[in-house]
């Protein structure tokens, strides 16, 4: 059935229960009370101590995220971030979007004292639009449609580990769900209730078409330990076409990897490519993987690059236009509007938060700083996730689902109807 996507002129006083910018520049002091507020709302245990709105939280922290070690300096920044106070939306032309207060306070109580060690990502099911994620030390967890509704699943200690990538995906008639467990180095595969079906492990190195990975897993032949160094750190996952196709960013075996189903289970092979460098189809931590119109995209996050593949592996197209100095995580498709998400790990220069970039037509038409709309805590981004509602006349409303990484955070982003004058 055909339907369209709504768009309508913004009202000049109100846009969203959200205040215009003239009537807040009158209310300031009510604006950073109430971000303040939310603040304290989110921060558990006192694990983060602040003054003023988010948009004034800066940090020098220096940190290890997967393993690779980084900190934050003076990259270069295609869009400054709002340096004073809060805005009302974020972005430009056709991608600009406003915080959504009461959807992301739907994020569930249970769940709030995990939020600070979010480190994952989301994903939904195409035939219900229900949406999935994973909270470490929390679950995995299901969002309903309309994104007002959350429910754990799964009773599998295992689904407590970090749930570092999230797939939804239909096979032989069935919907299944592939989480990517980073720390636990586990690829775990349940039904839509989060039972688990079956758990993959590293390959053992004889499974692919291309010798460079076999070659890399057939020295690990050895029992691992506790101190064994990680060498299936898989970081996202996706499916195509009979395939999922798993990314291993988190070590030295950065590869894509798929697995295929052979009498009723998940088994490695044929196909892999990559490896770490930084030649063609080379990796220098491939974090996300996504897949979209026949084609596998993955966000090579320290090359500050996203690559578009065949599902065989030939390489495609290597995305311009990307602003210096990002590094891409994870990547995204707005269907109805036609374009790409992709977001950077933490801010460019003076950005209040990492970055969200729309883009299409080889070259970003948008950069939306989540932090510029006043949402606490947020500062480094690990995934955003594209999602439409409904509503009851068939008319679409995209959001963009926010996953925070190292302070947490869950945030909710809602499109805001475009014009030109």
């Amino acid at each position: 059935m055909f339907r369209t996507v709504l768009r309508l002129r913004a009202p000049v006083a109100t846009l969203n229960g959200v205040r215009s910018a003239a009537a807040m520049s009158t209310t300031s002091e009510a604006a950073t009370a109430s971000a303040n507020d939310s603040f304290q709302k989110w921060v558990v245990g006192g694990a983060v101590a602040a003054a003023g709105t988010a948009a004034a939280y800066s940090t020098t922290l220096s940190h290890a995220h997967g393993g690779h070690g980084h900190s934050h300096g003076d990259a270069a920044s295609a869009s400054a971030g709002n340096k004073g106070g809060i805005s009302e939306t974020s972005g430009q032309g056709d991608a600009v979007f406003s915080w959504d207060r009461e959807l992301t306070d739907a994020f569930p109580a249970g769940a709030r004292p995990f939020e600070e060690g979010m480190h994952g990502g989301f994903n939904e099911d195409s035939d219900t639009g229900i949406v999935y994620t994973g909270i470490p030390g929390y679950g995995l967890c299901k969002i309903s449609k309309d994104l007002k509704t959350w429910e754990r699943i799964g009773t599998d200690p295992i689904l407590k580990e970090n749930i570092h990538g999230i797939v939804v995906f239909k096979h032989e008639g069935e919907t299944s769900i592939a989480v990517t467990l980073n720390n636990a180095q586990k690829v775990v595969i349940t039904d839509l209730n989060g039972n688990v079906q079956q758990v993959l492990s590293k390959p053992k190195g004889n499974e692919f078409n291309f010798d460079p990975a076999n070659d890399y897993y057939s020295q690990f032949k050895a029992k691992e330990h506790d101190n064994t160094p990680k060498v299936f750190a898989c970081t996202d996952v996706t499916f195509l076409e009979g395939r999922l196709y798993v990314v291993t960013g988190y070590c030295a075996g950065d590869f894509v990897l798929s697995a295929h189903k052979v009498d009723g289970k998940w088994a490695w092979g044929p196909v892999a490519w990559g490896g770490k460098g930084d030649g063609p189809g080379q990796f220098k931590t491939a974090h996300g993987v996504f897949a979209h119109n026949g084609s596998i995209y993955v966000a090579n996050r320290e090359a500050h690059k996203v690559l578009e593949f065949s599902k065989n592996g030939n390489l495609i197209k290597d995305f311009p236009g990307i602003p210096e100095g990002s590094r891409i995580c994870n990547v995204g498709h707005a269907e109805f509007d036609d374009f790409f998400t992709m977001n950077a790990l933490e801010p460019l220069g003076d950005q209040s938060t990492a970055p969200i970039y729309a883009y299409a037509n080889d070259h970003v038409i948008s950069t939306i700083v989540p932090g510029d709309l006043g949402i606490p805590v947020l500062r480094h981004i690990h995934q955003c996730w594209p999602h439409y509602t409904t509503d009851a006349k068939g008319n679409y409303q995209l959001y963009l689902l926010v996953h925070g990484w190292n302070l947490g955070k869950f945030a909710v982003l809602k499109h805001v109807p475009s014009y030109k004058d």
